[in-house]
């Protein structure tokens, strides 16, 4: 704990924002985070208040939750409502399809378990070989691995995965040079270039000339990350720093990516409400498809057209162009507590971490 109140300490947190304060800027500047813990140290420790008026903060795709597609949704509420056991991480049973979300379905008698990793969903596949599983696989490759990991350890006849993992780093490159997200540097999530290592992001810096800085969630950890980026922006330089090496590393973690590469390929994957995304995307290898939800219970895609709900603002919240506040649902109809929208359902959601703190429009 005496650890933690390092990244903490009010003095060292004030003279960052000093010397953030003394470096020269030609231009207003946007910087971009990509995680939903970040955004909680932002709001939590009111770091965008500190900051001079010429730099904005925003929040990119960074929740897993919020960029599940409401198909696969679908896809599992179908499943349970057929019978299957469909096991889920609490947070995701509670983010809405296109018509109901799992916890509905749950309520509506379909067989819904939360679970808090695949080990449990396996183990409920074990106790019962009678019954169908299915583990409905969420996250970017903080989670991968280990999916990943007991796919490879051969688990049951009876157990499958609806997979929807994604992966961070090319989406950020492919929403940056399309220019979906507008922004002149990245801070990079502490816990997923842990795993993917800062060499993901090299792309970004040499092909685009957008500073990347992966940061620790401490709100010291993001104002040096901050100044970190700032202070190359003001230079003109572009490059790949680590404020977070008590855990990143150029090379990530080679054994996590390793396994995550004997069991899935990359492929052009859905982000919700943002679309398809080059190569953003784990899919089960040919080998494994027997443990592919989709193909051994035949399941059909639908549109993606329709996926966000009326008058829902999530997308544009996801890509950094307008505060949670600005959506019209806001806080109105979609609550922490009866959430319409996918970033108010997670604790990593923008909308929910605003709500939390009480930021009203």
């Amino acid at each position: 704990m005496s650890f933690l109140k390092e990244f903490r300490n009010r003095e060292l947190a004030e003279a960052l924002v000093r010397k953030l304060r003394d470096i020269p800027l030609r231009k207003p500047i946007k910087i971009c985070h990509v995680c939903g813990t970040h955004e909680w140290t932002i709001v939590h420790y009111g770091l965008r208040s500190l900051l001079p008026a010429n730099i904005e903060l925003i929040a990119g795709p960074g929740c897993p939750v919020c960029i599940t597609p409401a198909l696969d949704i679908d896809q599992a509420a179908e499943l349970a409502l057929q019978g299957k056991i469909v096991t889920v991480f609490g947070d995701v049973s509670r983010s809405i399809g296109t018509k109901y979300s799992l916890e509905a379905v749950r309520s509506e008698g379909g067989s819904v378990k939360i679970v808090y990793s695949i080990i449990d969903a396996i183990k409920i596949a074990k106790s019962d070989q009678s019954k169908e599983v299915v583990f409905f696989a969420v996250g970017f490759e903080t989670t991968a691995p280990i999916t990943a990991l007991y796919i490879l350890r051969t688990p049951p006849k009876n157990f499958s995965i609806l997979n929807s993992h994604r992966y961070v780093p090319p989406a950020v490159i492919n929403l940056y040079s399309r220019g979906k997200l507008e922004m002149d540097g990245v801070i990079a999530p502490g816990h997923a270039t842990t795993i993917s290592g800062l060499k993901a992001y090299e792309p970004l810096a040499k092909e685009y000339g957008i500073p990347v800085v992966a940061s620790g969630f401490e709100p010291v950890d993001v104002l040096m990350s901050i100044f970190m980026l700032v202070k190359q922006i003001s230079e003109g330089k572009a490059e790949v720093l680590n404020q977070y090496s008590r855990s990143v590393t150029w090379e990530g973690n080679v054994k996590a990516m390793q396994t995550i590469g004997r069991v899935f390929e990359l492929t052009d994957a859905h982000w919700r409400g943002i679309g398809k995304i080059d190569h953003s995307g784990f899919v089960l290898k040919d080998e494994f498809k027997d443990y592919d939800a989709r193909y051994k219970y035949g399941l059909k895609n639908v549109d993606y057209a329709s996926e966000m709900h009326p008058g829902c603002r999530c997308a544009e919240v996801m890509l950094g162009r307008i505060k949670p506040t600005q959506c019209p649902l806001y806080m109105k109809t979609c609550k922490p507590n009866k959430p319409i929208g996918p970033c108010m359902v997670s604790v990593e959601g923008a909308c929910r971490i605003w709500a939390t703190h009480m930021l009203l429009p």
